[in-house]
């Protein structure tokens, strides 16, 4: 459990919309000293909070022009079938993320790739070979409407019954 107040729901906030920001750059920002913000970025990260800073690249601008979601059915449920799929998706450079999901299908994928000929070589190829799967759906994405990065933070200052490893500290 890790105690935040509005100045690490603020640094949090700005680091998500501009990892690259520095210190001194979000110390003007949060009306904080340098080593404030240093501090409260080392906390937060040993915490777990900040998992790791990347780029976020535009998969169009580097010829990634399909996207699809894909829903996988495994044939049979149990503990080392779906290790053995997760395991294997894993290595799949095209899946950008995958969930184990309720509903009609055991995952769902996000998958990325340059062309429809590609991307249907990728599900015959790779996707319907992976172990345990029996059965494969994809909806191809024809225009992004949103997607972020961005988690709304807003719910940590309100009580919330669920647990979670953040909570905002009240202060006069």
């Amino acid at each position: 459990m890790i105690t935040v107040d509005r100045h690490d729901l603020s640094l949090l906030n700005e680091l998500q919309r501009n990892g690259e920001a520095t210190n001194a750059a979000l110390a003007d920002i949060l009306h904080l000293s340098v080593s404030q913000v240093g501090r409260r970025v080392q906390r937060l990260r040993e915490a777990g909070i900040i998992d790791h800073y990347a780029a976020v690249l535009e998969p169009g601008a580097v010829g990634l022009d399909v996207m699809a979601f894909v829903h996988i059915t495994l044939d049979r449920h149990g503990e080392k079938r779906g290790d053995a799929f997760e395991q294997a998706i894993r290595d799949v450079p095209e899946v950008m993320e995958c969930f184990s999901v309720t509903g009609e299908a055991d995952y769902v994928a996000r998958v990325v790739s340059h062309d429809l000929a590609s991307f249907a070589d990728l599900m015959m190829k790779e996707l319907l070979l992976l172990p345990g799967v029996v059965n494969v759906k994809s909806n191809i994405a024809l225009k992004k409407i949103k997607q972020s990065t961005v988690l709304p933070l807003e719910h940590i200052v309100r009580p919330n019954p669920r647990k979670q490893r953040i909570e905002f500290a009240r202060t006069a």
